[in-house]
């Protein structure tokens, strides 16, 4: 569904991704692996135009994107879930869910409120609550729900499990699970390589902005000298 090309991009006269390439399969969870600053974060924002590639190709379901702009981007199909969440703090639950309602798009399951506080139910207790007055938790399950009111086929997710508590990293866990359920692609940013190993088809591990691992889990697993290389502290 996602295929990105030998990509290079950065902030201002900085490069921080060198020649990059991955791919995202219909129906998969893909992590992007590696310790802070290694280009994980750029890679999504490079995806959803918020940083414009210098070079390299960004292809979704067979069409480049790599010149649009974000919200042609998202029309597409595409839903981002930044790190700071980007919540609007002053609205309610249900008025966060609205702003990111979006037509129903073909052979994309849509969704719904009612849906959403299903995957979250800790949402639905609190849908008239002033975002601003959630926990860390429900923020980011509320940043993750409105994204999904656009009816998404691939969702990209950074640092999921960041911050949270244990319960709440388990629930997301299970979230990840159960979407990739539903038929929607999902490719994350995570450093817990725990996490990982609980949600994830394949991995990429990205150290200085270049590729040093792409395959299974169970590959990375077995390489400890890789394991120790890039992802220890």
């Amino acid at each position: 569904m996602l295929e990105i090309r030998r990509l290079r991009a950065g902030y201002g006269r900085a490069t921080v991704l060198f020649d990059l390439d991955l791919v995202l399969n219909a129906g998969e969870v893909t992590v992007l692996l590696g310790r802070n600053g290694a280009g994980k974060s750029t890679t999504l924002k490079s995806v959803m135009g918020l940083v414009q590639p210098t070079s390299g190709e960004i292809v979704f379901e067979g069409k480049r994107i790599d010149s649009l702009a974000p919200y042609r981007i998202a029309r597409l199909g595409l839903g981002y879930v930044p790190e700071e969440r980007r919540i609007f703090t002053d609205l309610t639950v249900d008025q966060n869910l609205e702003v990111g309602r979006r037509p129903p798009r073909p052979d994309v399951p849509e969704w719904t409120a009612d849906r959403v506080f299903s995957l979250f139910p800790h949402l639905a207790a609190a849908r008239s609550r002033a975002a601003a007055r959630l926990s860390g938790g429900e923020q980011k399950m509320l940043a993750i729900s409105r994204t999904l009111m656009g009816n998404p086929s691939v969702l990209l997710l950074d640092e999921p499990s960041e911050g949270l508590a244990p319960l709440i990293v388990e629930h997301m866990a299970r979230t990840i699970i159960e979407l990739k359920r539903t038929g929607l692609a999902v490719l994350l940013c995570e450093q817990n390589l725990r996490f990982a190993r609980r949600v994830a088809d394949r991995a990429y591990v990205i150290e200085t902005g270049q590729v040093r691992y792409g395959g299974t889990l169970a590959g990375l697993e077995a390489d400890s000298t890789l394991r120790g290389g890039y992802l220890s502290i």
